[in-house]
């Protein structure tokens, strides 16, 4: 059984900051790509930023300069640090994982169960 956990959403002022994190556990093998992903009402999912085992990097141009992805592969933890942060950002932040599970040694996406992010005007 594999489990991504969220936590670090919240309410917060236009222009303020947050952080959240995603803490996979469970029989894990390997994490690929980890990754935030947000959906707000009425829109796809989109993705926000995601982050290889070895560091690099892929963000959206709307949280470029804003956002930073950050990973501890030795905790199995993905962040996003958001700064100046604006109405538009409002959404259910995902996190999202590409691993493979001991057991059966198959790649799956796995997902959180999302955390709310408000951003007051």
């Amino acid at each position: 059984q594999v489990q991504l956990v969220e936590s670090g959403g919240g309410l917060v002022q236009d222009g303020g900051s947050l952080r959240l994190s995603c803490a996979a556990s469970g029989s894990i093998f390997s994490i690929n790509r980890m990754g935030w992903y947000r959906q707000a009402p009425g829109k796809q999912r989109e993705l926000v930023a995601d982050i290889t085992s070895g560091g690099s990097t892929n963000y959206a141009d709307s949280v470029k300069g804003r956002f930073t992805i950050i990973r501890d592969n030795a905790k199995n933890t993905v962040y996003l640090e958001m700064s100046s942060l604006k109405p538009e950002d409002t959404a259910v932040y995902y996190c999202g994982a590409d691993l493979v599970v001991s057991d059966i040694r198959i790649q799956y996406r796995y997902w959180g169960q999302g955390t709310q992010v408000t951003v007051s005007s």
